[in-house]
């Protein structure tokens, strides 16, 4: 799926998505960001923010420029400790005096098995954690945020990172990173767990939703279908690893060296990255092994 091309909003210019939702669009465009974080503000009097977005002097004004004479800040929710998303939660909080909200701190929601690689040394690649970020509140799974006129429902979705959180509006839902509609969502540990992820994906297929609201992009108005490909395409790289492992053992780096024929050097960390978070999985499931400890740069055979 490739990213709409009419996706181009200005920055800092809250735009109603639909009555009592606006979007402000953060002005940190990247590779990894798309056009930039989405910042959700939620509801008609008592506002809840949805990921302040990054340290930006910008944005923050842009955020408290949008609120209406009657209106004020009640709570400031993120999804994720990404520095694409949590870092302007302390800024604005000082500004509005509201409790800052999410599952938990950088670490929180770590799988046994990302634990074990990150203590043995494995650092996280990709977005950049923020390390800093502590909540005032930490909410759990199934739990329902409140506010005045609207309700969000806590769903815990681990594998981006793990103390990803997607927030259900009534069949909306904000996914942030687990589900984007520009591009498949970043999956690198020893941050992101890929077990984790496609069990989160099959979660939410199991729901009905008319809407996915992303961290980044555009709305997601075909969420059913959205998930099906995430899940499918997850698969298909699966395939792809487990028949490179029928031609020859390999670690990490060659098994990505031999499936992404065509992809420039300077991007082959990424895709190791993406074929070992694969490789774990696989391990987990007992369809692959390797030699010495689990490591990227342990050789990987197909399980007999």
């Amino acid at each position: 799926m490739q990213a709409p091309d009419d996706f181009n909003p200005r920055p800092g210019i809250a735009v109603e998505m639909q009555p009592g939702l606006r979007r402000i669009l953060a002005p940190n465009p990247s590779p990894m960001t798309y056009r930039g974080t989405n910042t959700y503000l939620l509801g008609t009097y008592d506002i809840a923010v949805i990921d302040p977005g990054p340290l930006s002097d910008a944005h923050l004004s842009a955020i408290l420029e949008a609120l209406q004479p009657n209106q004020r800040i009640s709570h400031i929710i993120v999804t994720h400790s990404h520095l694409d998303h949590s870092p302007l939660a302390a800024s604005l909080a000082a500004r509005a005096g509201a409790p800052i909200i999410a599952f938990g701190g950088p670490e929180a929601g770590r799988s046994a098995v990302m634990t074990h690689l990150a203590g043995h040394g494995l650092a996280g690649g990709g977005e950049g954690i923020d390390t800093r970020f502590r909540p005032d509140v930490e909410i759990g799974d199934g739990e329902v945020i409140r506010g005045d006129g609207w309700d969000l429902e806590v769903i815990h979705t681990p594998g981006h990172l793990g103390n990803h959180i997607a927030l259900a509006w009534g069949d909306v839902c904000f996914t942030a990173d687990h589900v984007m509609g520009w591009a498949s969502s970043l999956v690198s540990p020893p941050d992101g767990d890929l077990t984790d992820f496609m069990a989160a994906c099959h979660r939410l297929r199991a729901r009905d939703w008319s809407v996915f609201h992303a961290g980044h992009g555009a709305p997601i108005t075909d969420p059913a279908g959205r998930l099906d490909w995430l899940i499918q395409h997850r698969l298909g790289r699966e395939a792809q690893i487990l028949s490179a492992l029928e031609d020859a053992p390999g670690t990490a780096r060659q098994l990505a060296e031999r499936i992404y024929t065509n992809t420039p050097p300077a991007l082959l960390p990424a895709a190791e990255r993406n074929v070992f978070a694969h490789l774990v999985d696989l391990e987990g499931k007992s369809q692959v092994s390797f030699t010495d400890r689990l490591s990227a740069k342990a050789v990987f055979s197909r399980s007999s």
